[in-house]
């Protein structure tokens, strides 16, 4: 951790996937000016999204095990240069179908360069410094993504929503530079020359059903079309995982599952990261549409979560190495669910910020930054050497497929579709059925941490 090059590795990997979180956290505060620009509905803002998150959920398990196979460092940066040009295309989009399809190229690029990020992390540190390194990273990506609505707000209020995606290219830039003066390349030592290219088509079309359904179902309803697609999907899911038990060289190799601790933690993943895209699509639309917040304003209002995970990560990562992570991953969804009720009391006014928002913001980040850091390296050290860069894909893809189905479930769900989202009303309600649903998956989540994950010493393998 002291030395230069570990300075370069945490650097490098930490503005790359901390590009990807920002890129997805970044469009919730410009989703009102894009709607209003493109006069999109809002299964279009869902769709600019969407479209990212499918991507990068489809394809990151192939990023990883194309890391793995190729060189972790050669298909990060690889994948920064994409995100970076996808990035550029999107700011020049001219309507909303052309920003939907560069999204989907970002989420790409995104699939390429997340899980090497952890990957190399792994694979250089030495064992004592792993810990302590993964909460780094965690609380410093998991910043990134708390930053978006800040950046975001002072861009779309001040210059453009499209200067929120043309900001990537210069970080893209430093990244590279970085990568290639300090990044050592690491592959696994027994990977199969070969990749699982129908597994790879099984997950895209998998999730792009049961996502287009169900964003589908919130626009009209449970027709055959919406379910037929849904069930659809369902299906493909299930063949995916019967072609990854009879194919000698799998995209995922299905030992990794024979971890209680990693089961359990990659449902606790589902469930928390569920909650976090949801909450923070609509809290910071809500907060501009209901409660009179300006886009930069509303960015604000979270900017105490990037100061105490930026603070506390790190720390939370070394404490979980030294008493296990157990406890911390039980408290900290019960501790998120506790700010996100104080959230609630936010209402169709412009309330005193201090007294109505900052409480629940504040609980919010102690409860994320009591469970990130400790919750990455729980699922690092359940996997074997040769397994990181997959395991990582696994649980990075967990964590988006839970945001993809939140935005495309819930919203609908709670009466968000068409046109009603500029209506003050459905917004107030709309914003309080989604938190109340947030909730509950937090306690689900701490639930399962509580039966699945024992508390054993957290210590990645090399």
């Amino acid at each position: 951790m002291g030395t230069a090059r570990g300075r370069g590795v945490l650097a490098a990997t930490v503005l790359g996937s901390g590009m990807v979180f920002l890129d997805g956290t970044i469009v919730n505060v410009a989703a009102r000016r894009i709607g209003a620009d493109f006069h999109a509905s809002f299964g279009s803002l869902q769709w600019v999204l969407n479209a990212y998150t499918l991507a990068l959920a489809s394809l990151i398990l192939l990023g990883g095990s194309l890391g793995d196979r190729l060189g972790r460092r050669r298909v990060f940066l690889v994948g920064t240069a994409w995100f970076a040009a996808a990035s550029l295309l999107c700011a020049l989009a001219p309507n909303v179908e052309t920003l939907i399809a560069a999204r989907a190229l970002q989420g790409i690029g995104g699939a390429l360069l997340t899980p090497g990020s952890l990957a190399i992390i792994s694979a250089t540190f030495v064992p004592g410094d792993r810990a302590a390194a993964v909460g780094a990273w965690a609380g410093l990506a998991g910043v990134s993504t708390a930053l978006g609505p800040l950046l975001g707000g002072w861009l779309v209020q001040d210059f453009s929503w499209r200067w929120a995606f043309a900001i990537n290219l210069p970080i893209a830039a430093v990244v590279v530079f970085i990568g290639l003066r300090h990044v050592p390349e690491t592959r696994a030592a027994n990977n199969p020359p070969h990749l699982d290219v129908v597994g790879t088509l099984l997950v895209a079309v998998a999730l792009g059903c049961v996502t287009f359904g169900t964003t589908l179902a919130g626009s009209t309803g449970w027709t055959p079309a919406s379910l037929g697609i849904t069930l659809a999907g369902v299906v493909i899911g299930a063949v995916f995982v019967a072609v990854e038990v009879i194919v000698p060289e799998p995209l995922v190799p299905l030992d990794l599952f024979q971890s209680r601790t990693f089961n359990g933690t990659n449902v606790m993943t589902l469930l928390t990261y569920a909650a976090l895209s949801a909450v923070i699509f609509v809290l910071v639309l809500h907060l501009q549409v209901s409660a009179g917040y300006g886009a930069l304003t509303a960015g604000l209002a979270t900017l105490p979560i990037t100061a105490v995970m930026l603070g506390l990560s790190a720390r939370s990562g070394a404490l979980a190495a030294r008493i296990g992570p157990r406890l911390q991953l039980t408290a900290g969804p019960l501790v998120a669910a506790a700010g996100l009720a104080l959230l609630l009391r936010i209402g169709p006014a412009h309330h005193d910020y201090l007294t109505v928002v900052l409480p629940g913001v504040l609980v919010f980040a102690v409860g994320l930054t009591t469970l990130v850091a400790p919750l990455t390296a729980t699922v690092m050290s359940s996997a074997p050497a040769d397994e990181v860069g997959i395991a990582s894909g696994v649980n990075n893809a967990v964590s988006r497929v839970g945001g993809l189905l939140a935005i495309a479930v819930l919203p609908p769900l709670a009466g968000l579709h068409g046109e009603t989202y500029r209506h003050v009303g459905a917004m107030v309600h709309g914003y309080r059925v989604v938190t109340v649903c947030c909730i509950g998956l937090l306690l689900i989540a701490a639930t399962v941490v509580a039966v699945t994950v024992r508390n054993q010493k957290l210590e990645v393998a090399p």
